[in-house]
């Protein structure tokens, strides 16, 4: 078997992530695994050490596993440049896990460090893996596109992504086992604080307009946020992104909507929109922050998503309906 590779990122959510490392350590070690670990030190680092295990000598397989939450795992595939070689798995210790929810990922280390060794011993038997798609977002100014996971958008989401990334609210409420809260508090606050914008979305059929829009997330999973369903049908396996939009709706309605939107009740109701496409541009008449995996990219006013059709091989089996 070939050596694993393990990026860790010991402060990932709560103090969960040190002890789920630690109990991951205890199965390797039971399990007689060989591997390399890489504890990450500051932001972006997991994009660099993901970038130099993508390029190791050789043409073998890579077995990657990555030991954090939805930020070091968007990191990692950030920093991956050779799709075909490295074969992905995921030990989840953050304190969203939005992408190994909506995946149905095993949800301790055992579980999910058992499923990855099966898988790596399917792969080397020549079995073919798992392969999910990814989205890409490009923007006036970027370096280079940012690949996501799970989503990406402009608007409240990436308005409330963008503050909880320093928010003290987060690091209290993770203390005590409420992460989730702070989507929710953050939303509400922010949404009676925002600006909306007028925006027009252009994909290969034509295009439509958003007008004041309050936000425009592009879905790859169903699920962000800790766990909001903003496009309950979106499939990562479909080779389409899902847009999901508010937009021409009073703030002061759409905060009574709310509710809606976290049961998945929103289809049918006036003002929220949601379109499969493979790929579309989106402009708007004033600068909103854009967001890639809760990761903040910065505030623009024209962006475009791609979807990246079956570019990733993970190390988990397919436990999703769609």
């Amino acid at each position: 078997m070939n050596q694993i590779q393990i990026i860790v990122n010991n402060g990932a959510g709560t103090g969960k992530a040190f002890q789920v490392w630690n109990e991951t350590q205890k199965l390797l070690r039971r399990y007689k695994v060989n591997y390399t670990a890489y504890a990450t030190r500051y932001r972006g680092h997991a994009t660099r050490l993901a970038e130099k295990i993508s390029t190791m000598e050789g043409k073998a397989q890579v077995y990657l596993i990555v030991v954090g939450g939805d930020g070091t795992i968007n990191e990692v595939l950030n920093g991956i440049r050779d799709f075909d070689r490295v074969r992905l798995g995921v030990i989840p210790t953050g304190s969203g896990n939005d992408f190994c929810r909506n995946l149905k990922l095993p949800g301790t280390p055992e579980e999910s460090l058992r499923q990855i060794l099966v898988c790596i011993r399917r792969d080397r038997q020549g079995k073919e893996l798992l392969r999910i798609d990814l989205g890409q977002v490009s923007w006036e100014g970027c370096k280079k596109p940012r690949i996501f996971g799970i989503s990406a958008g402009v608007g409240l989401d990436a308005l409330v992504c963008k503050k909880a990334l320093d928010s003290r609210l987060k690091r209290v409420l993770n203390r005590l086992h409420l992460g989730k809260l702070t989507y929710l508090a953050l939303t509400v606050q922010s949404l009676f604080t925002m600006e909306t914008a007028n925006g027009k979305v252009i994909t290969e059929h034509g295009g439509y307009i958003l007008p004041k829009m309050i936000f425009a997330a592009s879905m790859n999973l169903p699920a962000e946020g800790g766990g909001v369903p903003m496009a309950p049908e979106a499939s990562p396996k479909d080779g389409l992104l899902s847009l999901s939009s508010a937009s021409g709706i009073a703030k002061w309605r759409t905060f009574f909507l709310l509710p809606l939107l976290v049961a998945a009740k929103q289809e049918g109701i006036k003002g929220f929109n949601i379109r499969d496409e493979k790929n579309f541009r989106m402009v708007l008449d004033k600068p909103m922050v854009l967001h890639a995996d809760g990761e903040y990219c910065g505030d623009v006013k024209r962006a475009e998503f791609c979807c990246l059709e079956k570019k990733l091989q993970l190390l988990h089996k397919d436990n999703m309906i769609k």
